[in-house]
C-alpha cells in the first residue's frame, strides 16, 4: 500500500532556464515521492528544489565543501544522518535543498543518452536519499547500497524515449 502523506516542493531557479516546465516539476516530483516511498518515509514533507547554473553550484560546492569546482547535484540536509525527530515532524518534515546544475545535468543526459528530464529526476533520488540520511562518501558498501536505491527507484518511473 502507497504512503499517502503530502509532499511540498518549492520550485526555483537561479536563472530563466526553460526547462522548468510542467513535465520537469511532475517528473521531479514523482521521482522524490519514490524514493520517500522507497524508504517508508512516514511523513510528510517539504523540500526545495533550485535549478541553477554551474557559477552558481560551484560557488555552492566551494562554500559548503570546500570544493572549487562544478558539480551536478548538491543537497542541504535539514536532519544530518536521516534522524528526523518526531515531535518536530508531525505536521510535515522539512527534508532540505536540492540544487541542480542545469548544464551539468544537460551535459550528463546527452553523455548518456537519454533525457535532460530523466537526467534530473535521477539527481533529485540521488539527492532525496541524501536528504533522508544517506551518504556515499562513507564507504563502498554505503555507496552500493545508495547505488542500488537509486536503479530500483528510477526503474519505477516512466519516461518518454529520446529519439
Amino acid at each position: 500500500m502507497r504512503n499517502e502523506r503530502e509532499l511540498m516542493i518549492n520550485f526555483s531557479a537561479t536563472e530563466a532556464f526553460e526547462e522548468i516546465s510542467y513535465e520537469l516539476k511532475i517528473k521531479l516530483r514523482e521521482a522524490i515521492k519514490e524514493t520517500l516511498e522507497y524508504e517508508n518515509f512516514p511523513y510528510s514533507a517539504e523540500v526545495s528544489i533550485t535549478l541553477c547554473s554551474d557559477e552558481h553550484i560551484r560557488a555552492l560546492n566551494r562554500e559548503y565543501r570546500n570544493i572549487d569546482r562544478k558539480t551536478d547535484v548538491l543537497s542541504f540536509p535539514m536532519y544530518e544522518g536521516g534522524a528526523f525527530p518526531p515531535d518536530e515532524c508531525l505536521m510535515g518534515a522539512p527534508l532540505g535543498d536540492i540544487v541542480i546544475s542545469v548544464p551539468v545535468a544537460k551535459a550528463q543526459a546527452e553523455e548518456l543518452g537519454h533525457s535532460f528530464i530523466r537526467e534530473a529526476a535521477f539527481l533529485a533520488i540521488h539527492s532525496t536519499l541524501h536528504l533522508l540520511g544517506y551518504d556515499h562518501e562513507i564507504s563502498p558498501e554505503e555507496e552500493e547500497r545508495q547505488c542500488e536505491a537509486q536503479r530500483e527507484i528510477i526503474e519505477k518511473i516512466s519516461f518518454e524515449v529520446k529519439n
